[in-house]
């Protein structure tokens, strides 16, 4: 069987079409271009019919939109929280804000554990978290039990870290990428399913290091 290229073209026809989930031949060449434009449009690529329930690596279902997003971040990251926010909104999500709620000098662990603890707790479905560099943010939320905070670049990165670590928590530095990449940054953690197999025996060991440490 000849193979098929997917590119970004035929996402907007699957697009223009209503598709939500647009099958593929394993063997069937997809772009990098038409896997962002799926991300971004939510069109799901599968190579077999998709389960009634996504779930993640401890098994728990996952909902495609409508979920709770937990955004927070220190007086650098005030600004572009605000700006995420409304795109979060946007990609069809409910945000849940806890801070900083302005540009007045804060300390970046505090939000960060805030954000990371409703995650942890069940209240929001992701989490995201916004200082200078996100590196800080990262290590405070980390420090949570279940956390799996991912301190995201570029789109690689993102997707990366939910394909392969399911990440629940991203960090994001407000002087290391401009506003528009860090919307193509959240639309991509926020739209990516963690793959699962090889992957999660892996996610499994990383959890099994947290567990020797908690008493």
């Amino acid at each position: 069987m000849a193979k098929k290229l997917i590119t970004e073209q035929t996402i907007n026809d699957a697009h223009q079409k209503g598709c939500r989930v647009l099958y593929v031949d394993k063997g069937d060449i997809v772009t990098p271009a038409a896997r962002d434009r799926a991300v971004l449009l939510r069109i799901e690529l599968s190579t077999g019919k998709p389960p009634e329930k996504k779930t993640d690596s401890t098994n728990r279902p996952v909902k495609e939109k409508g979920g709770i997003v937990v955004i927070g971040s220190d007086h650098g990251g005030f600004a572009m929280k605000n700006e995420l926010s409304q795109h979060i909104k946007e990609l069809g999500y409910e945000v849940l804000d806890v801070g900083t709620y302005s540009e007045e000098s804060c300390d970046y662990p505090d939000f960060a554990y805030a954000v990371a603890y409703s995650v942890a707790r069940g209240e929001a479905w992701r989490g995201v978290m916004i200082d200078g560099a996100g590196i800080g943010s990262s290590m405070a939320a980390n420090k949570v039990p279940g956390i799996r905070a991912a301190c995201c670049y570029n789109e690689f990165s993102a997707r990366n870290s939910r394909e392969h670590n399911d990440a629940n928590v991203l960090t994001l530095g407000s002087r290391g990428v401009g506003i528009e990449i860090a919307k193509g940054i959240v639309s991509i953690f926020l739209n990516t399913w963690f793959s699962g197999g090889r992957h999660k025996k892996r996610i499994d060991k990383v959890m099994d290091i947290e567990k020797r440490f908690v008493k």
